[in-house]
């Protein structure tokens, strides 16, 4: 692969990776806006009482709103850090709150998509000034920065198949419900099926991702995620740091060609022709 279509393939990265961020926010965002009544056992967890943290959804939410618009429209390397960190705390309130711990690695996009755009930007945590101008979407990067950005997409695409595979074979009550929706007669058994493949999809993402496998597996994962029982839209946004994460990977691997590199041998007989 060319400098010339690395670069190009770096500013699709980069956009990718921007309207997950702004996705996941978004849709979280929503979710505070509407008073999903789950975000009390999150706030529990801080010692916040039901009124208060019924009060502070919406305020939340839209902070997250305004942080997922500002990523589209104006995006630095603080809010960046900012969705990352903020990301990885609301993602790990749930296994705080009693949920099973696949619920936080499920979300990986979530705190991922955001730190993966910091890490293809790049950043120096000294330099106060560059983390609140304007990132740029041709910023050229190090062939060790682009290694590292590839390694952080396998980890991150492997956590949330894994973290969704798990959920799967536990039997997690809303997937269950979802398959049941779509008309299947043993919901569990279907539970458990997916759950196996997901995390074999994990693995092969981790050892050796290849380039058809992760567009099979972005279409499975937003496809499996359209149905589920109540707000579907808002959830599909929401997770839009998974389905980024996986785009992104796919991206930054170079395109498979069987023929490069090699040279074809071609029959004797063929030549005399």
């Amino acid at each position: 692969m060319n400098q010339l279509t690395l670069q190009h393939n770096e500013t699709k990265i980069h956009y990718t990776l921007r309207f997950a961020s702004a996705m996941c926010f978004i849709g979280h965002g929503t979710f505070g806006i509407i008073g999903k009544k789950i975000w009390l056992n999150y706030f529990a967890v801080f010692g916040i009482n039901s009124v208060l943290g019924t009060q502070l959804m919406p305020w939340l939410g839209a902070i997250d709103i305004l942080m997922g618009i500002s990523i589209l429209l104006y995006p630095t390397r603080a809010v960046l850090g900012w969705l990352m960190i903020w990301g990885a705390v609301t993602a790990f309130c749930r296994p705080m709150s009693g949920e099973p711990f696949a619920e936080f690695i499920e979300r990986a996009g979530n705190f991922g998509a955001p730190f993966t755009l910091l890490l293809l930007s790049g950043f120096n945590l000294r330099d106060i000034k560059s983390w609140f101008t304007r990132v740029s979407p041709d910023v050229k990067i190090s062939p060790d920065t682009r290694k590292r950005m590839v390694i952080c997409l396998r980890i991150i695409v492997c956590l949330l198949f894994i973290g969704h595979g798990w959920l799967n074979l536990i039997e997690k009550k809303g997937i269950v419900e979802q398959y049941t929706s779509l008309g299947f007669s043993n919901p569990v058994n279907v539970a458990h099926i997916v759950g196996l493949f997901e995390i074999l999809a994990a693995i092969s993402v981790l050892i050796k991702p290849l380039r058809p496998l992760l567009l099979a597996f972005l279409v499975w994962k937003m496809g499996s995620e359209l149905f589920y029982p109540h707000w579907e839209l808002f959830e599909f946004i929401e997770r839009g740091g998974s389905y980024g994460a996986i785009l992104a990977l796919w991206l930054a691997l170079p395109a498979s060609n069987l023929l490069a590199g090699k040279r074809v041998k071609v029959p004797a007989s063929i030549k005399m022709i």
